[in-house]
């Protein structure tokens, strides 16, 4: 079972439930997180909302092709854990170091293997994205590429309710200039996209076995195509969410981005004008162009 939010031709947002046999169901809830807090207020499951809700209700006569989606939930935050995979860790000291080679015993190696994962914020509601949105370069940055990520959904108790797919936008020059710098090389305008639908966690038999898949094109020709796999992932789901709420509080709908198994070419930087596709089986492809920044002018200083 997915979850999609659409826009109506009353520029209105409608959400809906599609279901194994593709059929669409518009569900009578404004957003997921909705559902999340009825599920919790009754004690039941997302599934079980869902199903009750759609149980006397036609299907839309429409095809997800024909929809104008947009953000399966309206995340308040969106976190992210860093190098979490093997692949990002290998990318993290390439960028880090002047040399260009792999040095052990970095800060890297150090949090890949610590009890501690790494986890940053990475977007707010009004910073993230959905499907066909154009993500935006930073305009300080030489070295930029897209992170395909697997997203866990979850509510306010931590519990993981659904599966979908993020874009970690990052500017690899900055990190590696300095690791400090992260919040900058990590968050700026439409730099995380979300979508382009939500998988009810009950529906899913092992998490640890979605396959990603990135691709990029340019000028229609695709550039960089690259699958891998969740199982690759070296910590647990539960773990990564169990230091997110430690001590913290979080809200229902909150993404928490897990890593990315994937990284293009270390010559490869994005262009304005080039198409990121993010795909999952059993969740869709997240599709985003991307777009330069108009640069504006910069404050001056006493002004």
């Amino acid at each position: 079972m997915l979850i999609i939010s659409f826009n109506r031709e009353s520029d209105s947002s409608q959400l809906a439930a599609v279901t194994n046999n593709d059929a669409i169901y518009p569900l009578p809830f404004d957003s997921f997180v909705d559902v999340i807090r009825k599920a919790d207020e009754v004690g039941k499951g997302c599934l079980a909302i869902v199903e009750e809700a759609i149980q006397d209700t036609l299907p839309l006569e429409v095809t997800m092709e024909e929809l104008d989606l947009e953000l399966p939930v309206n995340a308040y935050e969106v976190w992210a854990s860093g190098v979490t995979y093997l692949k990002s860790k290998d990318a993290r000291n390439y960028e880090a170091y002047e040399s260009k080679e792999i040095v052990a015993d970095s800060y890297y190696d150090k949090v890949y293997e610590a009890e501690r994962p790494e986890i940053f914020l990475k977007s707010t509601e009004r910073r993230t994205i959905g499907p066909n949105q154009p993500v935006y370069l930073r305009t300080d940055s030489k070295w930029q590429i897209p992170e395909p990520e697997l997203g866990l959904v979850i509510n306010k108790h931590g519990k993981i309710v659904g599966y979908t797919i993020g874009n970690d936008m990052s500017s690899r020059d900055i990190e590696g200039e300095n690791p400090l710098y992260l919040p900058q090389a990590k968050i700026w305008k439409n730099s995380c996209s979300i979508g382009p639908a939500i998988r009810l966690a009950e529906t899913v038999d092992n998490p640890y076995d979605f396959e990603i898949t990135c691709r990029i094109f340019r000028n229609g020709e695709k550039l960089f195509e690259d699958t891998a796999s969740t199982s690759q992932l070296k910590r647990k789901y539960e773990e990564l969410v169990s230091f997110l709420i430690r001590d913290n509080e979080i809200f229902d709908g909150t993404v928490l981005l897990t890593g990315t198994c994937i990284v293009p070419d270390n010559d490869f930087t994005l262009h304005s004008g080039d198409e990121i596709e993010m795909e999952v089986p059993g969740i869709g492809v997240l599709r985003n162009p991307v777009k330069k920044q108009a640069t504006k002018a910069k404050p001056i200083l006493g002004l």
